[in-house]
């Protein structure tokens, strides 16, 4: 299968808000599902700035990891995103690191 079928034919994650029958869920509608995505994708960043990473939406239904030295790699859903970055950085990327939330919080203390 060549990487564009593979990517148009993805499920839902189970994260992702979604309308479905027996759910729950505040963003029923595309709009919505749409900020909520973006707003997803801003918090990944910050997480992945001191790895120097950063996630893009594609298209709704992919996402882009790359390093700031142009390296990247699509991912199904937010569930590969680490293993995808550990790969790309070659190295250890603990996002629940203390160090690491520790200078995030000072960072937003500012």
């Amino acid at each position: 299968m060549c990487s564009l079928c593979g990517i148009l034919g993805v499920n839902e994650h189970w994260a992702d808000a979604v309308a479905r029958p027996g759910v729950y869920t505040r963003n029923a509608g595309s709009i919505e599902r749409r900020r909520e995505r973006a707003r997803r994708v801003q918090l990944a960043n910050v997480v992945l700035a001191p790895f120097n990473m950063r996630l893009a939406d594609w298209q709704g239904t992919s996402f882009v990891v790359s390093t700031f030295t142009g390296k990247s790699e699509i991912i199904e859903d937010l569930g590969h995103l680490w293993a995808a970055a550990e790969r790309l950085s070659g190295r250890a990327c603990d996002p629940l690191d203390p160090d690491l939330i520790g200078r995030m919080e000072a960072a937003a203390d500012g």
